[in-house]
């Protein structure tokens, strides 16, 4: 038996900020904590996954972005069980205790050897006590803590066993069942995410954050975009808006899916926005957002927790779709030709790190998901015979992680050195 409602509430919970280097900051906090006294150095060793989405995303409240100053952070503030949202409500001489650390060149990174997608070791002295705190395969997963050598935390796991073997038992067919006939006061809480989302996508249509994607395609924001006039581009401009704030460091929480912010905008917002348009019941909304959350849970089960490929447009988007598709009446063979046609659009996007060009993957996989589930309402998919597209949605979802492990293999490290080549040329 699935245990949905235990699935929907850890994997749907609020973070603030991008959660690798949030990540990282919960792992320094939690060593910090360890010692007698502030810390003096940190070392961190990451995966390569890590590195490449921490690299280039803003810090909510410092105007920085990185790896440097999310650590820094951690290790001052102290308050790991906040968890994702660890670097939430710091003090203005936390933040510049932290921005002095920064420039001592306290913090050190390398790469760490590893088949782990999500690794994060973080080693901290004070001069007299050490630490170590190793958060592995998950955000939050903490697997080994050490304090001067002694171990206090001991979680063993298989290394590099990985995420990505449909472990859940979820199916289409079973997500589909479970939303649409499972108690509406089971579900309710998932309208959580409704306020929190629609707040940051707010301030993303209000304010100048990153590219202003969505603040720029929105109706009336520009005088030369004639076409910016419709539900659709309004449904895409209020989640790439959502992304552009994130990204850009906006300090506010957003509710995640499957380990990630922008995979939980951009699996909720388009539903909300069409929710709203509709007039849709509460009941109603939550079904939909319910598809939306577990079938993105059920593709990252094969496209990996972390990943060559870009799981806010592919699985985030893919969510958003089956969900919209439900709103407007679609029933589970028109979500899975709204899966199938999604998958056949947007199944090669790559992910090369958290940056503000994430609110154009999120714009494009919106977009995408409207018009897969105009055509999916219309009966209208790729066949077995287009490409990688099978005949039955959940054998294209079980493929996509043949695609990754096969396919991409050698993805990540080639867009990791092409983003540090960028950085040694500064």
């Amino acid at each position: 038996m699935v245990d949905y409602i235990g699935l929907l509430k850890k994997e749907v919970v609020p973070a603030e900020g991008c959660t690798e280097p949030v990540a990282v900051a919960f792992a320094v906090s939690l060593a910090a904590e360890q010692l007698g006294a502030d810390a003096t150095d940190v070392r961190l060793k990451l995966s390569a996954n890590i590195i490449k989405n921490a690299l280039g995303v803003g810090i909510p409240g410092t105007g920085m972005v990185g790896i440097e100053i999310a650590a820094a952070l951690g290790a001052v503030v102290k308050q790991s069980a906040k968890r994702l949202e660890v670097l939430q409500g710091f003090s203005p001489e936390q933040l510049a205790a932290a921005k002095e650390l920064v420039e001592a060149r306290v913090v050190h990174v390398e790469q760490k050897a590893t088949p782990e997608a999500l690794y994060i070791e973080a080693l901290l002295t004070d001069g007299t006590d050490t630490s170590r705190v190793i958060v592995c395969r998950d955000h939050t997963n903490v697997v080994r803590v050490e304090k001067n050598g002694e171990v206090l935390v001991d979680k063993p796991i298989s290394v590099g066993a990985g995420d990505a073997d449909g472990g859940t038992g979820l199916t289409v067919d079973g997500i589909y069942e479970f939303a649409t006939t499972v108690p509406f006061e089971d579900i309710k809480f998932v309208l959580d995410c409704v306020p929190m989302n629609t707040r940051v996508s707010e301030e993303g249509l209000r304010n100048s954050y990153g590219l202003e994607v969505g603040r720029r395609m929105s109706a009336g924001s520009n005088a030369r975009g004639v076409l910016l006039n419709n539900l659709s581009l309004r449904l895409i401009s209020a989640t790439a808006a959502a992304s552009d704030a994130r990204m850009g460091g906006c300090p506010l929480s957003v509710m995640t899916c499957a380990g990630s912010g922008n995979q939980g905008l951009a699996s909720s917002l388009p539903i909300i926005e069409l929710g709203r348009a509709l007039d849709s019941s509460d009941e109603d909304l939550a079904r939909a957002l319910v598809m939306s959350f577990l079938v993105v849970m059920h593709i990252k089960e094969y496209m990996g927790r972390l990943s060559p490929l870009c799981g806010s447009g592919i699985a985030g988007g893919t969510g958003s779709c089956c969900g919209m598709t439900y709103l407007q009446g679609g029933n589970l063979p028109e979500i899975k030709c709204a899966i199938n046609n999604m998958l056949a659009t947007l199944q090669g996007m790559i992910c090369d790190g958290a940056k503000a060009t994430c609110a154009l993957k999120i714009a494009a996989g919106t977009n995408a998901a409207i018009t897969s589930s105009t055509l999916a309402l219309a009966d209208i998919q790729p066949s077995s015979l287009e490409g990688i597209v099978f005949e039955d949605a959940e054998d294209t979802i079980s493929h996509t992680g043949k695609l990754v492990r096969e396919g991409f293999a050698t993805t990540d490290e080639a867009i990791l050195s092409i983003m540090l080549a960028k950085q040694l040329e500064k």
